[in-house]
């Protein structure tokens, strides 16, 4: 059975981190301007470009977005929600759940959930958790809190519903894999892991091969971006390329994580009651 009743889903997401990607690691790093001005590329120039892409092609996406740079940045938020995406949890300061205590990561969660609530007018339905970390807690959070997905591991190609604390839930798994992250390809800074700087057409290959595996299996495609890196401008043209690949085809679904799981549910609660 199909995993969704539209075609196969194809999921943008984008993480917003901008200059929490660095501030995570090190809160001193807000005191090195330099550093700051990369993540800050993300919602003055990343963001307003992967807009205009989204528009240009009638798609819409989800952003997961940390309540830290949803503060700073209302106007834009609000923005992305009047063009017709979604605003998804991704924290709030973006801290590494491994590196704080139980208390701490409630309460990343708890004003994480505000901000976005407060700014959008919706609770948030997705979350994804800071730099693809968990705690023996976080899944009990996912559930205490009222998501309806999750995009975090990285065990299938298919989506599944979770289980927690060994009963199966209603929640929708929404799985990705590095090799369909931009970061991996792309992020260079003098003080994060990675430093690399991949050929866009290397990307671009590896993202349409993925692609096509995975429509041939009739799977689904969960994409992760930050503004900050695909936005620059020989990278948007790989998501482009991405888009227009994916739109020769005609039984694609291009959509927000929340409609595709929405519409994924009765299929996996169908497909686990066999």
């Amino acid at each position: 059975m199909p995993v969704t009743s539209k075609g196969f889903p194809l999921m943008l997401t984008f993480d917003l981190d901008a200059e929490t990607m660095w501030t995570a690691r090190d809160p001193a790093y807000a005191r090195r301007p330099i550093l700051m001005s990369q993540g800050a590329y993300g919602w003055k120039v990343g963001m307003p470009r992967v807009l205009k892409l989204l528009e240009r092609y009638g798609v819409h996406a989800t952003f997961f977005i940390p309540g830290w740079v949803a503060e700073r940045n209302e106007a834009l938020v609000k923005d992305v929600v009047a063009r017709g995406h979604e605003v998804a949890h991704h924290s709030y300061s973006h801290r590494w759940i491994v590196n704080i205590s139980p208390e701490e990561e409630r309460e990343e969660m708890e004003r994480g959930m505000e901000v976005l609530t407060r700014i959008t007018g919706h609770r948030p339905r997705g979350w994804r958790s800071p730099a693809a970390e968990f705690s023996d807690i976080t899944l009990d959070l996912i559930e205490e809190y009222g998501f309806d997905y999750s995009s975090n591991f990285f065990d299938d190609d298919s989506p599944y519903l979770l289980e927690i604390g060994g009963q199966r839930t209603n929640i929708v798994e929404l799985p990705f894999r590095w090799v369909l992250d931009d970061a991996p390809f792309w992020q260079y800074s003098i003080v994060l892991p990675g430093r690399t700087l991949q050929a866009p057409s290397a990307v671009l290959e590896a993202w349409k091969s993925e692609f096509d595996v995975l429509h041939a299996e009739d799977r689904m495609m969960m994409l992760g971006m930050h503004p900050e890196i695909i936005g620059q401008p020989s990278r948007i043209k790989v998501l482009e390329g991405l888009i227009e690949h994916a739109l020769a085809q005609p039984d694609v679904w291009i959509d927000r994580c929340d409609r595709i799981s929405d519409d994924m549910r009765p299929r996996l609660q169908e497909a686990a009651q066999k």
